[in-house]
């Protein structure tokens, strides 16, 4: 348990440093590849390798905040049905960790409280808040957790739908804000809607300080012009290595991907030359 504390207060401090000043290493749901995504075990396994971890958040039948993907409980557990229709005690009866492998037979679907406790100030938190109507009561309560514990500068929180970061904003102005792209399709939107969501509450309402970006999307112009608007690019999820070298010299802010430890091995090669 000591090594694990020092392990991560020397990582995190270099985390921290390299979001300010270099390209940031997130870990999709942690570091997911070696670990059930979401847990407990896949966030340690990110702070011990010294960077950034995503994860999910929704809302149970009883108005807690829980670590998961998806609307149902089935891909990552062994339980059935919505989130949204169990309550936190009945989630807490669930394996989230035997699909994943053997020794993580037992592993919890965690709390949004429990995750910023054990980690929040040690590594930077992307807190993917879901789409959920109604979105104030999730985004309320993702709010609160956060500010509860004072880590508003320690975490950014991410959506498609990005009334869910108007109303964080609302919430908590200083509140680190990114958009995640794709939340809209043309097909679905008359030209006065296109025109408010994509420009008008883009830019007025949400004010984000992050854009991420699909990786199919990524090419250099959409990199430069989000940059030289004054947001930071992120992009998701990024697992090839050739696909990751090419988002380095795009010159991305941040790259998500279930590998962070081959993203490093590939950063500290490129310092090398």
């Amino acid at each position: 348990m000591k090594r694990f504390i020092l392990v991560v207060l020397i990582f995190g401090m270099l985390s921290v440093i390299c979001w300010a000043s270099g390209l940031q290493v997130i870990a999709h749901r942690g570091f997911s590849s070696v670990a059930p995504e979401n847990t407990m075990a896949a966030f340690r396994a990110a702070a011990e390798l010294g960077v950034a971890f995503e994860l999910d958040v929704t809302l149970t039948a009883d108005g807690e905040v829980v670590v998961i993907h998806d609307d149902t409980l089935g891909r990552t557990t062994n339980g059935r049905g919505d989130v949204s229709n169990v309550s936190l005690a009945e989630i807490k009866q669930l394996d989230a960790g035997s699909w994943f492998g053997a020794e993580f037979a037992g592993e919890k679907i965690p709390t949004l409280r429990e995750v910023l406790e054990h980690f929040g100030g040690v590594v930077p938190i992307d807190i993917e808040i879901k789409d959920r109507k109604p979105h104030e009561p999730l985004a309320d309560a993702v709010v609160a957790e956060i500010e509860r514990l004072g880590l508003a500068d320690k975490v950014f929180i991410t959506a498609f739908n990005p009334y869910m970061l108007v109303r964080a904003r609302e919430k908590n102005p200083e509140l680190r804000r990114g958009m995640l792209t794709g939340t809209f399709k043309d097909e679905d939107l008359n030209p006065l809607e296109k025109f408010v969501l994509r420009r008008l509450l883009f830019q007025w309402k949400i004010k984000p300080h992050y854009i991420a970006i699909e990786d199919v999307r990524v090419n250099r112009r959409n990199v430069r012009r989000w940059q030289r608007r004054g947001y930071a690019v992120l992009v998701w999820t990024v697992n090839d290595e050739a696909e990751m070298r090419r988002m380095i010299e795009l010159g991305v802010d941040g790259i998500i991907t279930d590998y962070p430890d081959r993203l490093l091995k590939l950063l500290g090669k490129q310092n090398e030359n």
